[in-house]
């Protein structure tokens, strides 16, 4: 396990970093473009890049490309709906995301307003299909970046952090215990399901505000779309 693991870090790291650093920021902004986001595994190619971080310097610069990344990626999808509108959605591609998406987003956004922008960057699906209802419903673009820009600046750090983390102690390690490769390996597991786990909590306890029957609270009417 540590020889290939060894090797497979390695040959990771010997990429130019400028050239990781500018493919994980391009994986992310294609994540969270409309429909792309549903086959890009953006947050598989921040990890690997991620393992590959020799210093403090590189994990910062990684982090800040990532989080631009993201941005630029969430700013394409709701220009795309503020400029198409309806179309968009009733158009192949808006087929291909679901009607039933859609809806789910529409509702989310209308009874949650900016904290279901900020939430669904940790969700499946809504990620990528969130930012494109925001620009069709009127919400202001700079209130818009005010509440998804903490949301990616919170899953680059998570991702890259952990990631560095870990291939930073194997690397440690590796020459002293030959189980190191196994630590590597569960340590990603763990912070994968333990993400896995979180999104689950989070549509758990958002589900009746993306629903038919929820009602609006108070709280959320005060950050209703269009302030």
């Amino acid at each position: 396990m540590n020889e290939f693991l060894t090797w497979l870090l390695d040959a990771v790291q010997s990429v130019d970093p400028i050239v990781r650093t500018v493919l994980a920021g391009v994986a992310i902004m294609l994540e969270t473009s409309v429909l792309i986001g549903l086959v890009v595994p953006g947050d598989t190619v921040v990890i690997v890049a991620a393992t590959a971080v020799g210093s403090v310097v590189e994990a910062v610069v990684l982090i800040l490309v990532v989080i631009l990344g993201a941005l630029i990626g969430e700013s394409i999808g709701f220009g795309l709906g503020r400029w198409l509108g309806p179309r968009l959605r009733f158009s192949r591609l808006g087929a291909r995301i679901g009607e039933h998406n859609w809806s789910r987003a529409e509702r989310y956004l209308r009874r949650r307003g900016g904290p279901a922008i900020f939430l669904s960057r940790f969700l499946p699906v809504l990620h990528s299909v969130v930012p494109l209802t925001v620009g069709m419903s009127g919400f202001a673009y700079r209130r818009f970046l005010a509440w998804t820009a903490p949301a990616c600046t919170l899953w680059a750090i998570a991702y890259v952090s952990v990631a560095a983390a870990a291939a930073g102690t194997y690397r440690e390690l590796a020459d002293q215990l030959h189980f190191a490769g196994y630590i590597f390996v569960g340590v990603l597991m763990l912070f994968l399901v333990l993400a896995y786990v979180l999104k689950k909590v989070i549509v758990a306890r958002e589900a009746r505000h993306m629903t038919t029957d929820a009602a609006p609270e108070g709280s959320a009417a005060e950050d209703r779309m269009g302030e």
